[in-house]
């Protein structure tokens, strides 16, 4: 497994692979180094953008404000900009998603 995130100073860039209109929010598998994020809202007007960021705020226990797309805005392929302070919290995450998509 590719790790999704980079540390630089204090923040950490975790790299996504969205998947709009998806039938409900939720993380999936990390594949060739991006952490695969399915968003219930459509890609029109930024409203996934805004599903995304909310989500991961929601799931990583973080203020929406603490979670900034930086890159692909207009792009599937996406990076996230959060506090390095969850750079724990942010392993479980990715660890319980490789575990559960692993299982039988």
């Amino acid at each position: 497994m590719n790790n999704p995130y980079r540390a630089e100073g204090e923040w950490l860039y975790l790299s996504i692979k969205a998947v709009p209109s998806s039938s409900k929010s939720q993380l999936g598998e990390v594949k060739e180094g991006r952490l695969k994020v399915k968003i219930a809202a459509a890609p029109e007007d930024g409203k996934a953008n805004e599903e995304l960021r909310s989500f991961l705020a929601k799931s990583l226990g973080l203020a929406k404000k603490d979670v900034t797309l930086t890159a692909g805005e207009k792009s599937r392929l996406k990076t996230i900009r959060l506090p390095g302070s969850i750079e724990q919290t942010l392993n479980t995450l990715i660890l319980n998603r490789k575990e559960s998509t692993n299982s039988p």
